[in-house]
């Protein structure tokens, strides 16, 4: 049977069922009624119009920046730089401590920190995020498995001295400009240290983010979650973010998944009932939302396994179908894809593609950093489907519109005389904008001002 008559298989079967339940979705928890309300000491003429234009998405839709200023050409290093806010409009951060601290007491956190390959400095990526208007996350603050080797051997009264020294240190530079940050993650596996397998990891180290990082937006985060056997409350990730709830750990603001589909080629008949079928994966989002948490696709990986035209086709096709069944549903916050570019993952030498994560050719870019299919098609879905533009036309001093929840331009027009203003559509706000024009607007067509 041909690949993409497996891989598509349950997408296929579904098409009409799960459309209807994404545009549904969609529609109800990703869009907000807007009203703009216009204000004038004279008359308004009749033919003021509003058009609001989106600028970006509440929804949070990221990569890893792990390959900032990392390429080996200053040609890649800016084309990438162009190419990360094409689509995004959040960026995860390295922060392991191996890399971020190899040299103890020395972390490296500025610009011109020595370079460690795909972990280009925190003060870098923050000022490249805030030059684009991406949203920068931490990753992570408490990763046993990355341990810097003078930790290794540490006692745990050592370690936890240690460890608070380093969210202290991190909450001190980086609080103001991060506005939310991973604490733990993957506790599910086998950790290095002493204290990863003391009673009070998790709950010391949530209490800790909490004192540091009050205002933060706080993430857990664990991979192995997606498959069938794990859509209930007794799954070991439910039950540990249940327990930290019970314990008396309040500041948990979202649940994260891991979504790397890293199996070989030949296992993906099998996996794709679990990871590649909307009703399972809608079904796992289901299962998490009474602890009402908000939830994350922290990290997200799928596979072409090669460069052939029709398999970079099907990474494509599957790419759609789960980010739109991931953006319907209420619960879902944020989908962060994994590497931006082919050739530049984990565990392998750059352009090796039999190495490491290279093998599943698992990025939205190739190796040269020309843009695939599935670059194209969520670029597609983000900046045109899932996009408002609206021009309505003013009457007894409102107007109205629907629109994707997210930040607008907003332009009152009244002949030559156009009034600009910025607008923030949400879920959680009342989505009311009050526009002021001043006196002698209708008879002053050669302005253009920001309204008030």
């Amino acid at each position: 049977m041909a690949r993409r008559e497996t891989a598509l298989k349950y997408f296929r079967e579904q098409k009409d069922s799960i459309r209807a339940r994404a545009e549904s979705g969609i529609e109800q928890y990703r869009k907000r009624d807007a009203e703009i309300k216009i204000v004038s000491e004279d008359p308004l003429p009749d033919d003021v119009t509003v058009t609001a234009e989106q600028k970006t998405h509440e929804f949070r839709f990221g990569a890893n920046l792990f390959m900032l200023d990392e390429f080996e050409t200053e040609e890649k290093n800016a084309l990438y730089r162009e190419k990360f806010p094409e689509v995004f409009n959040l960026a995860t951060v390295p922060f392991y401590w191996s890399d971020l601290e190899p040299e103890e007491g020395h972390p490296r956190f500025s610009k011109d920190s020595p370079r460690v390959y795909r972990r280009p400095a925190p003060d870098l990526c923050v000022e490249y995020c805030r030059e684009r208007g991406i949203e920068p996350k931490c990753h992570c603050l408490n990763y046993d498995s990355f341990l810097p080797p003078w930790l290794e051997n540490a006692t745990v009264d050592e370690h936890k001295r240690k460890l608070e020294k380093r969210f202290r240190e991190i909450a001190e530079r980086y609080a103001r400009d991060i506005p939310s940050f991973e604490v733990t993650n993957e506790t599910l596996q086998r950790g290095k240290s002493a204290f990863f397998y003391e009673p009070d990891f998790l709950e010391w180290s949530w209490r800790l983010a909490d004192r540091y990082f009050p205002a933060n937006r706080l993430v857990i985060n664990d991979y192995n979650v997606w498959f069938p056997e794990t859509y209930n409350n007794r799954h070991a990730y439910y039950m540990q973010i249940e327990r930290l709830m019970q314990n008396g750990i309040r500041h948990i603001d979202s649940v994260g998944m891991q979504f790397h589909s890293f199996f070989p080629l030949s296992s993906e008949p099998a996996m794709a009932a679990a990871r590649y079928n909307p009703e399972t994966l809608l079904k796992l989002m289901d299962t998490y939302a009474p602890l009402g948490l908000a939830e994350q696709v922290t990290e997200m990986t799928v596979p072409a396994y090669s460069g052939s035209e029709e398999d970079e086709e099907i990474q494509a096709d599957l790419i759609e179908g789960l980010y739109t069944t991931f953006f319907s549903h209420p619960s879902m916050e944020a989908v962060i894809y994994w590497n931006l570019a082919d050739g530049y993952a984990y565990r392998a030498v750059p352009g090796d593609m039999t190495a490491g994560e290279n093998v599943y050719y698992g990025g939205l870019l190739r190796f040269d950093l020309s843009e695939k299919p599935a670059f194209r098609r969520l670029k597609k879905l983000i900046r045109e489907d899932w996009h408002t533009t609206a021009e309505v036309k003013v009457s007894n001093g409102k107007a109205s519109f629907r629109g994707f929840c997210g930040d607008y331009e907003i332009r009152v027009r009244s002949g030559e005389t156009e009034f600009v203003t910025k607008f923030t559509l949400s879920k959680r706000g009342n989505n009311t904008l009050t526009v002021h024009l001043p006196g002698g607007a209708s008879q002053d067509r050669n302005r253009t001002r920001a309204a008030e």
